[in-house]
């Protein structure tokens, strides 16, 4: 699924897929025997949270938030507002926050200190990607990392640019000319 956007496939599907199993059976043999419940955010980490837990053998439940971000100009603010709430409660259960991407940390932090408040048993975090050159928070729980990736607008498996690119089976890099475009007046 070729599109002329992307200027380099950066992870092929097959790398994906072969790290999310790796993924699976580490979690699979850290909490066995543990209430898992597995919290990821809306939309991103959708794919990924996906694959996965069907790649678990344990028993897992699955719960969703939603966020937004406020950005008053370039660059990260930190500022988050919570649209979506969980279902299910934490209390004394172990969590693992699934994110498709850690780039600042700023948002995870925040969801962190979030579920925290709700006293689980445990709380580490999952990620496909790891951005750490755009680290602000460095104090985060990263007990499942699958790839650290560069400083680079990605797109696939979940991550998007304007809503678009979610669903490519591969994670590619935006073309930085294709970036610096306006968007289609209507």
């Amino acid at each position: 699924m070729a599109t002329p956007e992307i200027s380099q496939v950066l992870l092929t599907e097959e790398q994906i897929r072969a790290r999310v199993r790796d993924l699976a059976e580490e979690i699979d043999r850290d909490y066995a025997g543990c209430d898992l419940l597995v919290v990821s955010v809306l939309k991103g980490a959708f794919y990924f949270l996906a694959d996965l837990t069907r790649a678990m053998r344990i028993q897992v439940a699955i719960d969703f938030m939603a966020i937004s971000s406020y950005r008053g100009g370039k660059g990260p603010s930190g500022a988050v507002r919570l649209i979506k709430d969980l279902d299910e409660d934490l209390t004394g259960r172990h969590v693992l926050l699934v994110e498709d991407i850690i780039d600042t940390g700023l948002t995870a932090s925040y969801l962190l200190r979030t579920l925290q408040a709700r006293d689980p048993a445990d709380l580490a975090i999952c990620t496909l990607l790891d951005k750490t050159a755009r680290r602000i928070a460095h104090t985060l729980p990263i007990r499942y990392r699958g790839f650290e990736v560069p400083d680079l607008f990605l797109v696939g498996y979940g991550l998007d640019y304007r809503q678009f690119h979610r669903n490519l089976p591969y994670i590619g890099v935006i073309r930085d000319d294709f970036l610096r475009r306006e968007p289609a007046s209507s």
